[in-house]
């Protein structure tokens, strides 16, 4: 693969990064609130996805004018979804932090580890 293949492809390679980053943290980390940054993580991921997919080179912003040329107009769509996944994603975040605060106060920590050996024990008595 050349410099200049590569060079046209890193937002495809970050967007697949972050996303693996993201889900790695989800799998290893029994701390719940790492677990909500991982997914936060792959989130961004697809949000640079979508932006990378919704680039057009040499492409003007989606405002015709009467009397212009026909021109390449960028597609407003993956940004407008982009702004949708957002306000989903922020608001996914605040409910599973709140989700990690009721836990907390149920057992008296957020690591996945000790919230099942707590379970466990209450299960045997």
């Amino acid at each position: 693969m050349t410099a200049a293949l590569l060079l046209e492809q890193i937002n495809y390679i970050g967007a697949a990064a972050l996303f693996v980053i993201g889900l790695y943290m989800v799998l290893v980390y029994p701390n719940l609130v790492k677990k909500i940054i991982g997914i936060n993580i792959m989130e961004t991921a697809v949000f640079l996805f979508f932006v990378t997919v919704g680039f057009v080179h040499d492409a003007r912003a989606p405002i015709i004018s009467f009397g212009e040329p026909a021109l390449v107009y960028v597609n407003p769509l993956p940004s407008a979804l982009i702004l949708t996944g957002i306000v989903v994603a922020v608001s996914i975040t605040v409910f599973a932090l709140s989700l990690v605060i009721g836990v907390y106060g149920a057992y008296g920590t957020i690591e996945l580890d000790e919230i099942l050996e707590i379970r466990e024990r209450e299960q045997h008595e």
